[in-house]
């Protein structure tokens, strides 16, 4: 471990087309000996690389007051003793029985390894679960479909699956769904607490869950390339106990709305929501969007920075027993990793996670594409790829300002103090094209002689496609390595130090054009294309209801607004 710290089937998504990446195509030439500036540029050109007094009384008895005022203070002493324990006591019993709720199971090292960045910083990865198990009488009491199953054993399906990105330095955070309709490949895995196991499959996405939080984990990582680094699995009941711990969650819906499959039912406006209300409301994918899992995966970004807004807001965490009841309800809400598996790990996780303010944490959904085979599922669409790229570059989706983050980059670090002692013409730079684009190389390499790096500086192909761009550094050369990262603009993420004498910047397919590595809005805006994205500051939107006849009432398909207007008899979900 890296980091410090150490509803079932329903209706199915709806379709979207989207266009599919070209394959590479590797750029021609080969890495050309250069002399002097002119020389150089056009070289680089040419080749391109793809925390007390008496009593008053006469012959009275003197009274020995240093005596009394020692009885005085031993009793105090002892109670203030006692108060302490006492205190003490209740306090560590408060720690024992909060461990004791926690569920945690091994991970197995299916998520992969997260590695630091230039400045020994790490990014959090963790996978949230929402599974639809009816494993106990308050989850089939709250989600139905258990009078012939009875409860139910195993995991259920994953039928809510995001990806939390922290970064190394805690300025951001990126929250990514991924609808639960996606058709993808399911690793060989096997559930070490039951036993239950496959060799592989191709499968809807949500399935893995089956055999295990470890299978969900490792699907995760292999469909995205994301390292996972801890899991946090939620049920029906665990949805419920959150919503009550804190008060309710205040959501805005932008019309009536009743879903008659997840039976929220809310007038339009702003309403505060508590315990099954609050399942209703994240369950519904009837109710919102064009009725299908995407729509269902953007009113709960809705509802989740809500909830942020409420733990960040002034009251709730300093109020002694909204915070036990909080803690209670999270621990028994909760199955985690072993890696979060004491209170100690979980409140050191909360601690990273408040130190992104709302307005930079952003919320989005994996961009889907219809699946050829099956109209009724999807696949990963075109862009999902520059998404996952970004997530695991650990590059922001946003600067909540709008300006460059402050800690998040070595351009800003590199300025604070002197890079280099070494003269920018004494830094010869290979520069390796890793992308599809022909002349990307020479480009880059041309501007780096330009701007007064070595006329050593030369070009060649990368050995094999890369996804993101890296400067490697050889030992004792991390200083002129942050020199080239803050003339080209490029993240802390991007350094790696190697064991090759010299500098090799490899061009990956997150920069495919200029000489500069693209800012965050531009990265943002790549990342994002044709997908949903909002910030956790963002109070003022409301869920979309959808204008389809996505419900049924007595059996006549109607909008939820038409059923809404049909069901006057029924109470409001917040009433």
């Amino acid at each position: 471990m890296s980091d410090p710290w150490g509803g079932r089937s329903g209706q199915a998504t709806r379709n979207r087309t989207t266009g599919a990446p070209g394959p590479r195509a590797g750029d021609s030439g080969a890495e050309r000996p250069v002399a002097g500036r002119a020389a150089a540029r056009a070289a680089a050109r040419r080749v391109d690389g793809g925390g007390g007094g008496g009593s008053g009384r006469r012959g009275a008895r003197p009274v020995n007051r240093a005596g009394r005022g020692r009885r005085v203070l031993k009793v105090f002493g002892l109670c203030l003793a006692v108060l302490v324990l006492g205190t003490a006591g209740v306090g560590w019993w408060f720690y024992q029985h909060l461990n004791g709720n926690i569920n945690s199971v091994s991970l197995d090292g299916k998520g992969g390894t997260e590695k630091p960045d230039a400045f020994g910083r790490t990014p959090i990865n963790i996978l949230v679960i929402g599974s639809d198990g009816r494993t106990s009488a308050a989850d089939c009491k709250l989600g139905g479909g258990c009078s012939q199953t009875g409860v139910q054993s195993g995991y259920g399906n994953a039928d809510v699956e995001m990806v939390v990105h922290i970064s190394a330095d805690r300025s951001n955070a990126t929250v990514m769904s991924i609808p639960r309709d996606t058709m993808t490949n399911i690793p060989a895995c096997k559930d070490t607490e039951n036993g239950t196991g496959t060799s592989g499959y191709y499968g809807q996405i949500n399935s893995a869950l089956q055999y295990g939080p470890a299978c969900q984990v490792s699907t995760i990582h292999q469909l995205t390339g994301i390292t996972i680094d801890h899991f946090v699995k939620l049920d029906f009941s665990g949805v419920v106990k959150m919503s009550d711990a804190v008060g309710g969650v205040s959501v805005c819906v932008n019309g009536n709305v009743y879903d008659t499959y997840s039976h929220l039912k809310l007038s339009k406006g702003t309403h505060t929501l508590k315990g099954e209300a609050a399942l209703e409301f994240v369950r519904s994918r009837h109710g919102f969007g064009d009725g299908s899992d995407l729509g269902r995966t953007v009113s709960q970004h809705l509802f989740l920075s809500a909830m942020i807004r409420k733990f960040k807001s002034a009251g709730t965490l300093t109020d002694p027993t909204a915070v036990y009841d909080l803690a209670d309800a999270a621990t028994k809400a909760l199955t985690v990793d072993d890696g979060l598996g004491s209170v100690s790990k979980l409140v050191s996780l909360a601690a990273d996670v408040n130190k992104v303010p709302a307005e930079r944490m952003t919320f989005t959904t994996m961009q889907t594409a219809p699946d050829p085979t099956n109209s009724d599922r999807v696949v990963v669409g075109s862009g999902a790829k520059s998404l996952f790229s970004t997530i695991a570059n650990d590059q922001s989706l946003t600067t909540g300002s709008g300006k460059k983050a402050v800690a998040s980059s070595v351009t800003a670090t590199a300025s604070a103090s002197p890079v280099s002692k070494v003269s920018k013409s004494e830094i010869d730079v290979t520069v390796e094209n890793g992308t599809a684009i022909r002349g990307r190389a020479s480009a880059v390499a041309t501007a780096l002689i330009d701007g007064g790096f070595g006329s050593g500086t030369t070009t060649a192909n990368a050995p094999s496609a890369a996804a993101s761009t890296t400067l490697t550094y050889g030992p004792d050369r991390k200083a002129e390595a942050q020199a080239v990262a803050k003339a080209l603009n490029l993240p802390g993420s991007a350094l790696k130090m190697g064991s090759a004498v010299g500098l090799t910047l490899v061009i990956g397919g997150d920069w495919s054009s200029g000489t500069t590595y693209p800012d965050i809005a531009t990265t943002a805006k790549t990342a994002t294309a044709n997908a949903s994205a909002s910030t956790a500051d963002d109070s003022k939107t409301c869920a979309k209801v959808s204008t389809y006849k996505t419900v049924s009432l007595n059996g006549v398909p109607m909008t939820p607004s038409q059923a809404y207007a049909a069901a006057g008899n029924k109470p409001d979900s917040d009433e």
